[in-house]
């Protein structure tokens, strides 16, 4: 059977990519979904509104039960376990600890002893500088060193799952740098094409962080940039496509290009019709040290895994994102 065709399980699924993914699966008719995540005082709740789902659970609330009573909440044919801190700037580690690490082992165990297809973000900050490479394909995962508890956090579970035997049998996704719609309760960590829209309809112009590496000049530090449309078509196509379905392990999910902040930058003014104006601040000396100056995802593993489609250019992604939803305050499905 294929994992689409009976009931989703979205954790994380009010936040920036697992509403996509939702409004993703309800673009292919897909309505049984359970929806589990924490709403708090933000606005992450406007991303539910346009939404099609069967039920929303707070997440602790989930959880609580399903430790009380495994089937409590029926049966799922695919689980996206979508939900976590975010943050690179979280200090509390026993709190990423146990949101990141912990209750991604009691959802894998769960969804394994089930014969449920479970499918998870790990995350591109497990690579840490990316000097010891970005490869999906190296399977000594203990050689990585993430820069920050969040990336440790996610990089505990992937080792975790290598060490149980896991890996054969779902999947964890390595996002690089997303951004697109449903992303505006993040805050800081919002993408810089959300945050210098903003600052370019305020102050028409926008502040990029100075290099403090002398092998990269002011705004080339590079990134491999989502759009998050193309992240959720990869995110399915492990529980959609026949050839994706029988992949196990770590996927990098990425453009499979680095551009710079000073182009993708340029395509933000360009999706405005407006001349570049940019500017240089100083990098807080909190970031420094745990800076990315160059990320890209070889995304080839994924490729061979049956996925076939376009991944969308950075400036039309850009002009996508800006026109249709920064510009008319709209989210997905609105």
């Amino acid at each position: 059977m294929n994992p689409l065709d009976g009931r989703i399980l979205v954790t994380g699924g009010a936040g920036f990519i697992g509403s996509a993914l939702v409004w993703a699966l309800n673009q292919r008719g897909h309505h049984e979904i359970v929806i589990t995540d924490f709403l708090g005082s933000d606005e992450k709740w406007r991303n539910l509104v346009p939404l099609r789902f069967a039920d929303y659970v707070q997440a602790d609330v989930f959880r609580r039960e399903l430790q009380r009573h495994p089937d409590a909440f029926g049966r799922f044919s695919a689980v996206f376990h979508l939900g976590a801190c975010s943050a690179t700037t979280e200090r509390d580690a026993a709190y990423l600890a146990d949101n990141n690490y912990t209750v991604t082992k009691e959802l894998a165990a769960w969804a394994l002893a089930r014969d449920t297809r479970f499918i998870y973000a790990s995350s591109a900050a497990t690579y840490g500088d990316g000097t010891l490479g970005m490869d999906d394909r190296n399977e000594d995962l203990q050689r990585l060193r993430p820069l920050n508890m969040y990336g440790y956090s996610k990089h505990l579970f992937d080792l975790h799952a290598q060490r149980e035997g896991w890996l054969s049998r779902i999947v964890g996704v390595k996002y690089f740098n997303v951004f697109g719609p449903n992303e505006d309760h993040k805050g800081e960590m919002r993408s810089l094409v959300n945050k210098a829209y903003r600052q370019i309809e305020s102050t028409g112009t926008v502040q990029l962080f100075r290099s403090h590496r002398p092998d990269f000049r002011d705004g080339e530090q590079m990134r491999d940039f989502l759009y998050v449309k193309d992240a959720v078509e990869m995110t399915l196509h492990f529980a959609s496509d026949p050839a994706g379905c029988r992949a196990g392990g770590l996927f990098n999910l990425g453009s499979g290009e680095a551009n710079t902040w000073l182009t993708l930058a340029r395509a933000i003014f360009a999706a405005r019709g407006r001349e570049p104006n940019i500017s240089f601040i100083e990098m807080p000396e909190a970031l420094r040290g745990k800076y990315q100056y160059f990320t890209k995802a070889d995304i080839g593993r994924l490729r061979e895994s049956g996925y076939v489609k376009k991944v969308t250019p950075l400036a039309e992604a850009v002009a996508d994102y800006v026109g249709n939803y920064l510009s008319k305050d709209r989210r997905l499905g609105d």
